[in-house]
């Protein structure tokens, strides 16, 4: 039965979830809140307990993703309650259950059923893998080599693990005697996962590099209420005319700094998503002077377009065009997600797949944006034996941080280097192991432009793009188990 103690661990373990995921993202809190929260719920009743949980949680969620969720009023509630409620049920079944099994087995109950729930929500919701466990561990390089095996599921099972072996050595006192085994059990398991990781980072080869520069969205010449007012209903032909001027400002300033980047040897340029605006009867005769612009130059342009058609239901196509040095079409490609709101009910959906392009720089692939919170959609990258992924992307300030970090798993899940470049929000490039070549922040950088020396033809296989989410199939199916034998041995 909760005491004022148990609550006193439920107030603690909610504290430290609001910096769990979020604006505030402390990867130390992601292992110690679900301690806390858990040996909550093993002195709780299971109903009472799970509606305490779950109302605690709901306010740390709101608290932690306030403007990082792009909901408001009930809307947002709405999404954070089912937050709340995936997040919950984990606790419940681990206090039905886990009490079932004797020694330390029981420990795996609770990061099984976390990883099964966590992988079904990503599965069915709109908004992907947002949330996820294993996305707290970013900037341990070793722990995120385990991605490239497991994906992001794997690292999230260990950080709860942690949490129920914790808790299981809690209700034996920590008396050694009795938790020995369990814990050098846990301990080598992690020991064998950051030496692999380590050994996997140690001998990573040197490869060749090429130069990357991305141009980020120029300040002063058209605002965010601007580009809304192109898609309204009631845009007027004199308003066309007004905007058509602002858009060919903006491509002069994209074509412009693009020039000081190529004077500085940058072989491959990369506009952010959907930063060259341009109207639809515009397209042809824009595409026309980027194909000169990469044939004189001598380079591969990567443009994240957004293609606007006034007075039509969906009047937005958001693209990314890669011209190559002769000034060809390499690939174009249309989103195939959108961020549920606005975007998914002004934007073309695009139907993919995420075309590739073989270069002297190795075999280039570019996802948008939101794409790449879905890693069964990215996946199909690393199948394809990608080298480098030009990612354009859009984000707002309250996910600078939080977005890019995301976004860094993917290359690891599947052997790539990204090369990601950002309006309004935090743009990097890694190699395929995860490790930073550059960062900008959007808000306080002038020019908005961030160059990269990225490793080319230097793409590397790895299991999760062959086996993918493998590793949380078995979590779904070992918790599926669990609770039938429960039920037939009732």
């Amino acid at each position: 039965m909760a005491t004022k103690s148990s609550f006193a661990l439920l107030f603690l373990g909610s504290v430290l979830q609001i910096f769990g995921f979020g604006k505030w993202l402390v990867p130390l809190a992601a292992w110690l809140a679900p301690v806390f929260l858990l040996h909550f719920t093993r002195d709780a009743q299971p109903i009472n307990g799970f509606l305490w949980l779950w109302f605690s949680l709901f306010v740390a969620l709101s608290v932690s993703n306030r403007d990082v969720i792009p909901l408001q009023g009930a809307a947002f509630f709405g999404v954070v309650a089912a937050m709340s409620t995936t997040m919950t049920l984990p606790f419940l079944l681990d206090r039905l259950l886990a009490p079932q099994l004797s020694g330390f087995s029981s420990t795996l109950i609770f990061p099984a059923a976390w990883i099964a729930l966590e992988f079904f929500a990503a599965c069915l919701n709109p908004y992907g893998t947002w949330g996820a466990l294993g996305y707290t561990q970013h900037g341990n390089l070793p722990l995120m080599q385990l991605a490239s095996v497991t994906g992001i599921w794997g690292i999230g099972f260990l950080v709860a693990w942690f949490a129920a072996v914790v808790n299981w050595s809690w209700e034996r006192q920590f008396e050694w005697g009795a938790i020995q085994n369990g814990v050098l059990l846990y301990a080598a398991v992690w020991s064998l996962v950051m030496l692999a990781g380590g050994l996997r980072l140690a001998f990573s080869p040197e490869v060749s590099t090429v130069r990357i520069a991305g141009i980020g969205w120029p300040k002063g010449i058209i605002e965010p209420s601007e580009f809304v007012r192109v898609i309204a209903p009631d845009f007027t032909a004199i308003e066309r005319e007004q905007i058509r001027g602002k858009f060919h400002r903006l491509q002069d300033s994209f074509f412009e700094r693009s020039r000081r980047e190529v004077q500085a040897d940058a072989r491959i340029i990369v506009w952010p998503e959907a930063n060259l605006m341009v109207l639809k009867e515009d397209e042809a005769d824009f595409l026309e002077h980027a194909r000169r612009f990469a044939r004189d130059n001598d380079i591969f342009l990567l443009i994240g377009m957004g293609v606007l058609e006034p007075g039509v239901s969906r009047p937005v196509e958001n693209k990314a065009v890669l011209l190559n040095p002769a000034g060809e079409t390499a690939f174009s490609y249309i989103k195939s997600t959108a961020v549920p709101g606005f975007e998914a009910s002004v934007n073309v959906r695009g139907k993919g797949p995420i075309p590739i392009a073989n270069t002297p720089y190795g075999r280039l692939t570019s996802p948008i944006c939101f794409d790449l919170d879905f890693p069964q959609v990215i996946r199909q990258v690393g199948h394809s034996e990608a080298d480098i992924m030009l990612v354009p992307a859009s984000d707002w300030k309250a996910i600078t941080k939080l977005h890019q970090l995301m976004a860094e798993f993917r290359a690891v899940e599947n052997g790539v280097a990204m090369f990601r470049i950002t309006r309004w929000g935090g743009s990097g490039a890694v190699d395929p192991y995860g490790r930073r070549l550059a960062a900008m922040d959007d808000f306080t950088t002038q020019d908005n432009v961030m160059v990269a020396q990225v490793p080319a033809s230097a793409g590397v296989h790895t299991i999760y793009a062959r086996i993918g989410d493998l590793f949380a199939w078995g979590c779904v199916v070992s918790l599926l188990a669990i609770i039938a034998w429960r039920i037939f041995h009732a």
